[in-house]
């Protein structure tokens, strides 16, 4: 398999067709009940530029992500930094949610960037995120279709 070279190798980027509405994808990324069924629980979460707030990761190990957003355009994209505080050596990446309608349905593009893919540790770490991410879209349909029906 041939890499994109369009692509970033320090990001992820995944980008997915949501048969739903925009606002129906935007309400799933920002109210903390939906969010919590495809994500993680946020405490402290508003949409709101400077807003301070923190994702419990639910695993044999339980942590936390702490972020704070850096910009909103409602409805279109969300960007906040995201610092997972399990890590012995914390890197701060910047996660980007940018949303467009397409047809009946919503073209979604997740973007996490700030990976120092030089630096073994990050490469790792960027690899499973992605991953992650992968299974978390997947779980973002699931989470749509149901409130759909």
């Amino acid at each position: 398999m041939l890499a994109d070279p369009e692509l970033n190798p320090s990001a992820v980027e995944l980008g997915r067709f949501l048969p739903w509405p925009r606002d129906d994808v935007w309400r799933a990324l920002t109210e903390p009940d939906l969010l919590e069924q495809w994500l993680m629980r946020p405490t402290g979460f508003v949409v709101a530029v400077g807003t301070h707030f923190v994702f419990a990761v639910p695993s044999p190990s339980p942590g936390e992500i702490a972020c704070e957003v850096l910009a909103v355009r409602p409805g279109e994209r969300l960007l906040v930094s995201w610092v997972d505080s399990r890590a012995d050596q914390p890197d701060p990446w910047v996660l980007d949610w940018t949303l467009g309608a397409q047809g009946r349905g919503t073209r979604f593009l997740l973007t996490q960037t700030g990976f120092d893919i030089d630096d073994r540790r990050q490469r790792m770490a960027r690899n499973a995120l992605e991953r992650g991410w992968k299974t978390s879209l997947g779980r973002l349909s699931e989470v749509l279709d149901s409130a759909d029906g």
